[in-house]
């Protein structure tokens, strides 16, 4: 069988110094659990409010003012359908902490929590708590008064429309002029009417893509025959805490070298790694056919290239789901073993962002809403192969950061000869991996997130108070 990487927790049990307090739980180093099924293509940006500046500067503006300031001592109901490690409900965490930093008082409700005590949900809803976020339960009656209160209330996932019958039932029609609904959700089966039928009626949309904006749109009129409110497409940006690793030469070679020694490659080696959960949505079934087609390629052409290997980094070693066997299966039949490293799940892609050389995001169908771990490996000076779908289109420009490929069985062999392309070029690799550095600091990050849901906000509030206040 393929290797085991025991990851980030042996490298915890080694006590590594330094530059450790900073891989935090947050939306900006965790997994981006979500998965994408139906193919899409990317529309015109001009459809939807753009949010996005094209001239920033390189530099932090740390000495101007906050983008949220307005929004202190503002009230505002978060409501997450739940509260896990993956993308959604950590976005939504990273929008509270923000809102805490310039004042606003801030709730948080989860809409469904598992009746058995979790781990997880207890150390993310504590660490809210630290933040000073006030947390109650979905079904309860500060909820449904603080959804009445509040000045602002932020719906997160399509999913989480259920919470608004379920539990503010005849109230619904108070909230609506001030919801704001954030969408990240790209599969088919989210379009029933009874998450998103007060859709419409809500102060506005906010979705992470334009491909998704577009999709939303076309899907909600021609299967459910409603349409979308006022939309916003805000694209993400990376936390300042990975950016302060990314950008810190001294803390990326001290983890480059211990996560390699815990994989067991040298520092030569060359590093293809997907950072994903493992399902057939993202693809690391097809990931490994083209990297098994790319070793024969180097090997049949008689290429120079540096040892090879193909890191998965997001497995799951305990559940050993049928698409997981199937990954391995094909590594022990191709001869993979010494070529293929899985890693479970980690609660920090920080550390693997550090060690390995080429980020490949496999995604397949529609792609990625957005696909956050794009940007984050970017902010590392690492080049993408990317499947030319969703947001991966809307980041990565083709043939400057990175390299991108078809979705499906079509972009097995264009993946394979773009994994060869840059085996074979450490010069390319390099200058990919500075272009996405660049194009990170320009676009993507924490305070140009800011920056866009500080627009959406003020609009929605503005919009909300028209609404209550009518001429």
């Amino acid at each position: 069988m393929a290797r085991s990487g025991g990851g980030w927790t042996v490298l915890q049990r080694r006590r590594i110094p330094l530059f450790l307090a900073v891989l935090s739980v947050s939306a900006g180093v965790l997994f981006i659990l979500r998965s994408s099924s139906d193919s899409c293509t990317s529309p015109s940006p001009e459809r939807f409010t753009p949010l996005f500046s094209s001239s920033r500067s390189l530099s932090t503006p740390s000495d101007l003012p906050n983008p949220l300031d307005f929004m202190r001592s503002k009230l505002v109901l978060l409501v997450s359908h739940e509260l896990s490690l993956s993308g959604g409900p950590l976005l939504l965490m990273e929008l509270a902490f923000l809102l805490r930093n310039v004042g606003a008082k801030v709730v948080w409700v989860t809409n469904q929590k598992p009746t058995e005590t979790s781990e997880v949900i207890y150390n993310l809803e504590h660490r809210m708590l630290e933040h000073g976020v006030q947390v109650f339960p979905a079904k309860s009656s500060e909820a449904s008064d603080t959804a009445l209160k509040a000045d602002l209330v932020v719906l997160n996932t399509a999913v989480a429309g259920k919470w608004l019958d379920a539990d503010l039932k005849d109230d619904v029609p108070h909230v609506l002029p001030k919801l704001l609904w954030w969408i990240h959700e790209m599969r088919g089966h989210y379009f029933k009417l009874e998450y998103v039928k007060h859709l419409p009626l809500v102060a506005g949309a906010m979705i992470d893509s334009y491909t998704t904006a577009e999709y939303w749109k076309n899907r909600t009129h021609d299967r459910l025959g409603i349409k979308m409110p006022q939309t916003y497409v805000v694209h993400l940006g990376n936390s300042k805490e990975l950016m302060e690793v990314a950008e810190d030469s001294v803390a990326r070679r001290v983890l480059r070298e211990h996560v390699r020694e815990t994989l067991g490659v040298r520092s030569e080696d060359l590093l293809f790694a997907i950072i994903n959960s493992v399902s057939r949505g993202k693809g690391q079934d097809l990931f490994l056919r083209s990297f098994f087609e790319s070793l024969q390629l180097i090997r049949e052409e008689k290429l120079q290239a540096p040892p090879m290997y193909a890191v998965v980094v997001g497995s799951d070693m305990s559940a050993h789901t049928k698409f997981e066997t199937q990954l391995r299966e094909f590594v022990s039949e191709k001869k993979l073993e010494g070529h293929v490293i899985f890693v479970n799940k980690t609660l920090s892609v920080i550390p693997y962002l550090a060690a390995i050389d080429v980020l490949v995001q496999n995604s397949q169908a529609r792609g990625e809403c957005f696909g956050r771990i794009t940007i984050e490996a970017m902010a590392f000076q690492l080049p993408v192969l990317g499947t030319s779908a969703g947001g991966t289109r809307e980041i990565v420009l083709d043939g400057k950061t990175g390299i991108l490929h078809p979705v499906g069985k079509e972009g097995v062999s264009p993946l394979a000869t773009n994994i060869v392309k840059l085996a074979t070029s450490a010069g390319q690799r390099a200058t990919m991996g500075r272009a996405g550095y660049e194009r990170v600091r320009e676009r993507f990050m924490e305070h140009h997130m800011a920056e866009r849901i500080a627009k959406v906000l003020k609009e929605i509030l503005q919009r909300s108070t028209a609404q209550s206040h009518p001429k």
